[in-house]
């Protein structure tokens, strides 16, 4: 597909790509198609002019927008492997990561680079670290250069020679997703398999010719103006977000389900079909999202080891009535099955090839204790290390949080809490959504806690659940810390 997307920037060079929102929610076009195309050339000359060659690894720290697509189509274009630094992920976790990886070049535009040195102490505020880029390899800034960053890519290099790499079985991208920092690990995916979730999505989404699509993953990215279609990356503030939908009324929306709680307490409206993922989403907020004007709402289930694996829509999942959390019937191509102790391993065109220096193996461990109803779809059951031990008693929280989120509730996940004798208090976290009064949400989950049975929490307790990851999924572990913070030794 991403062949497919560089023959398409070039047929309608005039027709805008990539959408930004002013403060108003008004659209500005942020980049043409034809300027995607030409950066994308540039960043492909540049790179073939330092002497990289297909097969080699490139470190890529750019924000995303125009200059971070353009070069991940450059990538493609040299058969070269691109490494994804998360600036979250904290620098001892970066160096061990990218010492596995072994970049021949790290590209940075200003603002990595500034994380990693002059603004540390402030970016430290917002969760994010880089190491000095510099101890990870040569550097080269994409975009505007500030004082300190290193020499910029020659965008002048001669394009005669440039070549097009045309094995879709080499390695395309590496996702670091998990690990220790003496023992990351890391997802490599080749081009087919980029290719085979690109297609998926490109089914899902069927995007049109003009008709907008917000979202700013490379996934919604590259379907999405293969066919055509502008993309509009949302506005980062709710409110403008808000506006953006408004005026924009894309045919198609992506949001993780964070982004969309904050976009419907800014009093969102919505248009055509809205999907996210990356994070649990229950059927109360697939609901909200449809009561806001969504013609249907999706529900994705995806690993970045298998992009995407499942869907279900609103309807389908609040109809549901059984344990666990249902995510919906495997994609085309997407084959489910459990293992002895009960864990969800997925396989398909779309799975990854390997873990960075392991062996290939065709089958993805999700980490998800899940189960196949008889219409074969994947109803969860939690994840296999979030099992809480009470009593000599195995709880697997995501069998019964699906219950707790009643009307008025964001968000609720069952905690262990260390109880001081080797054994675990399994508390209740609930966030409740604006407005929600506690007093009334106790009385309305006191029905569902009794139906838990044995695994009825020891404490429930009223707080922000806080969240992790470039996906903002609930942080267990914060979560269980603070619980112990505000229970105390004796609760």
């Amino acid at each position: 597909m991403l062949d497919r997307l560089d023959h398409a920037l070039r047929s309608r060079p005039e027709r805008p790509a990539l959408l930004t929102a002013t403060r108003t929610g008004a659209a500005r076009v942020r980049a043409t198609r034809g300027e995607l195309a030409e950066l994308s050339d540039a960043f492909a000359a540049a790179l073939h002019a330092r002497g990289l060659r297909a097969g080699d690894t490139v470190g890529v720290a750019v924000r995303p927008g125009p200059r971070a697509l353009a070069v991940l189509l450059a990538l493609w274009r040299l058969g070269l492997r691109g490494a994804v630094l998360d600036p979250g992920a904290g620098p001892d976790v970066l160096r061990a990561r990218l010492a596995l990886a072994r970049p021949s070049l790290v590209l940075a535009d200003a603002a990595a680079q500034a994380v990693a040195g002059w603004a540390r102490p402030l970016a430290r505020r917002a969760g994010l670290a880089l190491p000095d880029l510099a101890e990870l390899g040569p550097v080269a800034t994409v975009g505007p250069r500030l004082p300190g960053c290193a020499p910029a890519l020659d965008l002048a290099a001669s394009r005669a020679g440039v070549p097009v790499h045309g094995d879709h079985d080499g390695d395309a991208v590496i996702v670091f997703t998990s690990g220790t920092t003496s023992r990351p690990r890391a997802v490599v995916h080749t081009r087919s398999s980029l290719a085979a979730g690109m297609a998926t999505v490109a089914s899902l989404f069927d995007a049109a010719p003009d008709q907008p699509v917000l979202g700013g993953t490379f996934f919604v990215l590259v379907p999405s103006l293969t066919c055509g279609a502008p993309v509009a990356l949302p506005a980062r503030d709710p409110r403008v977000l808000a506006r953006q939908l408004h005026r924009l009324r894309p045919r198609d929306t992506y949001l993780t389900p964070p982004g969309l709680r904050d976009a419907l307490d800014a009093g969102a409206r919505f248009h055509g079909r809205v999907w996210t993922g990356s994070a649990p989403a229950d059927a109360a907020l697939l609901e909200r999202v449809r009561e806001a004007g969504a013609a249907r709402a999706w529900g994705v289930y995806a690993l970045t080891e298998l992009f995407p694996a499942a869907a279900v829509e609103a309807r389908e999942k609040s109809a549901f009535e059984g344990p666990g959390d249902l995510v919906g019937t495997p994609l085309p191509g997407v084959l489910a099955r459990t293992d002895a102790d009960g864990q969800l391993l997925l396989t398909g065109p779309a799975a990854r090839r390997r873990y960075l220096g392991e062996e290939p193996d065709p089958w993805v461990r999700t980490g998800d204790r899940a189960r196949l109803d008889g219409a074969g779809r994947i109803v969860l059951e939690g994840r296999c290390k979030d099992m809480v031990l009470r009593r000599a008693e195995n709880i697997y929280p995501g069998l019964y949080e699906p219950a707790l989120h009643v009307p008025g509730v964001e968000l609720a996940v069952l905690v262990g809490v260390p109880a001081g004798d080797g054994d675990e208090r399994l508390v209740a976290v609930v966030q409740p959504g604006r407005g929600a009064n506690e007093h009334g949400l106790r009385g309305a989950l006191s029905g569902p806690l009794h139906r838990m049975g044995t695994a009825r929490p020891d404490a429930l307790l009223f707080a922000r659940i806080p969240l992790s990851g470039r996906s903002r999924k609930p942080d267990r572990a914060a979560t269980s810390a603070m619980a112990a913070q505000r229970l105390g030794p004796t609760a």
